[in-house]
This record gives C-alpha cells, sequence and structure tokens, in this order.
C-alpha cells in the first residue's frame, strides 16, 4: 500500500474515533432516551459536545477532499515524497484539530485547519504536473 493510502485509512478510522467521542459526549448532554429515540425535535448540542460535533463534521467535508487527491495521486501513479509528506501533513493537522477545537485554541485551530487544506491542495496540483 502506497504511504497516501495508509494515511488515508488512519484518517478514516480518526474519523471512526471522533465520531464515538461526538457520541459519548453528545449521550451525556441529552441523556439516553433522547439519543435512542427518532429525534423528530432537534436539539443543539453546546459546549464540548457541540464542539465535537463540529470538528466531526469538519473532518467529514475535509476527508472528502483529501480522498479525492489520495485516489489522483495513486490512480495517476503521480505518488513521491511530496505527496507522502503532504499526506503526512494532513493526518497530523488532523489529529490536533480535534483537541484545538474541543479546547477552543483560538486562533491555533484555524492555523491548523489551514495546514490539512494546503496539504491537500498541493497534493490535487502534483497530480496535475
Amino acid at each position: 500500500m502506497t504511504p497516501e493510502l495508509t494515511i488515508l485509512t488512519l484518517a478514516a478510522l480518526l474519523q471512526m474515533l471522533q465520531m464515538g467521542l461526538f457520541s459519548v459526549l453528545a449521550q451525556k448532554q441529552v441523556g439516553p432516551r433522547y439519543a435512542a429515540s427518532p429525534r423528530d425535535e432537534g436539539r443543539s448540542l453546546t459546549g464540548r459536545a457541540g464542539r465535537a460535533q463540529r470538528a466531526m463534521n469538519n473532518h467529514f467535508e475535509g476527508l472528502i477532499l483529501f480522498g479525492i487527491a489520495v485516489m489522483v495521486v495513486t490512480y495517476a501513479d503521480k505518488g513521491n515524497a511530496l505527496t507522502a509528506l503532504c499526506a503526512g501533513l494532513y493526518l497530523g493537522a488532523r489529529l490536533l484539530y480535534v483537541p484545538a477545537y474541543l479546547l477552543g485554541w483560538a486562533p491555533w485551530r484555524s492555523l491548523i485547519w489551514a495546514v490539512g487544506f494546503f496539504a491537500t491542495a498541493i497534493m490535487l496540483f502534483a497530480a496535475l504536473l
């Protein structure tokens, strides 16, 4: 497996961990009865549960673009040291983004997000060259 595909797999596992963290924090806030219900009436999550939800949703968005970048690099056979480095930067940024969001590290959270975003963009540009 290429380094980019390995890192994509790790990023997907990170997403699963974020889903678990969100679920635990949300259930603590709304209670198991509401969590097991059809949730016809929405509830706004606050505090760490709300932050965990937003961080998880943000990773879903980033993971789509990163997944595209990895697939394009892989199928175009354009993987190299730069694309592997960018993939590692993406994963590192996503690993830091979770505590940055949960703990309210401003403006660091946005800077960490930008590292992952630009690493993904560089991978896409590298695939075109």
